[in-house]
């Protein structure tokens, strides 16, 4: 399970120090690809990039068309380096408005990069009221 939330930086050249706990669980290589619907980017282990593309490829061709080129289009497979850092292609920093101060938090079967600038607002939003509403409406 994909828990927590770690500071992290990324350097000029788009390499993130990604954290330790993450990526043991993430195994050696993992796959990044833009947000579904969050402006973030999301980090899955291979077996759970494997389930999204079977569940896209049971979808009817025209349901699925428009999902599979965002989705795939901008995923990469990120392998980290000997001091455990990965590197973000230049595309997705541009869309996820990369900055030096960046957010990893763990979020079940997958991991989110988030600026932080962008996670202190997201962060904001969940105020314990709009939780509680939530967790009435999903029935949690």
């Amino acid at each position: 399970m994909l828990i927590g939330e770690y500071a992290c930086s990324m350097d000029i050249k788009g390499r993130l120090n990604f954290p330790a706990k993450l990526r043991e669980d993430l195994g050696e290589r993992f796959i990044i690809s833009k947000g579904l619907g969050d402006h973030c980017l999301c980090v899955y282990p291979m077996e759970e990039w494997k389930r999204k593309q079977d569940k896209l490829r049971a979808l009817p061709a025209v349901q699925a068309a428009e999902l599979q080129r965002y989705l795939f289009s901008s995923a990469c497979e990120a392998e980290p380096d000997k001091q455990g850092r990965i590197v973000i292609p230049q595309n997705l920093r541009d869309f996820l408005g990369a900055e030096k101060e960046m957010m990893v938090i763990g979020s079940d079967n997958r991991c989110e990069i988030w600026s932080k600038q962008e996670w202190d607002r997201t962060r904001e939003e969940m105020s314990p009221e709009f939780i509680k509403q939530l967790v009435q409406t999903v029935g949690f």
